[in-house]
């Protein structure tokens, strides 16, 4: 554990600590929840949110190298692109499974911080 006086300038550059964590992943998931209800929209609904928590998982990687960014955010943007796919009947979309599926690797990108480290250590 960091002592009083240590502050990690990665941890300073995470989105995910500003008020930028609302737009970028919290009304996204609103949005998603929101699909999950509204059969008629839930493909678009499901793309705009995934696109947005994916381009704010790209961009917080970048400033910050947080661990999971660089999993959750090609994930989110397939997620994305899957669901853009599904509305133009490109693919078949079993809603309950794709949920799982997303938020399952999600799920486990995020705890893989715990044995791994917040932040990229680089090599």
């Amino acid at each position: 554990m960091a002592g009083c006086g240590d502050v990690d300038p990665k941890n300073a550059r995470d989105l995910t600590a500003s008020p930028a964590a609302w737009l970028l992943w919290y009304a996204p998931i609103a949005v998603i929840i929101a699909g999950s209800f509204w059969t008629a929209g839930r493909n678009w609904l499901w793309a705009g949110g995934f696109a947005v928590m994916g381009i704010g998982c790209v961009v917080n990687g970048s400033r910050c190298q947080r661990l999971h960014c660089y999993f959750t955010g090609p994930l989110f943007l397939a997620a994305a692109g899957y669901a853009i796919a599904a509305q133009f009947r490109l693919v078949s979309l079993r809603s309950g499974l794709f949920l799982l599926i997303v938020l399952g690797l999600a799920c486990t990108f995020q705890c893989a911080e715990k044995p791994f480290g917040r932040y990229w250590k680089g090599v």
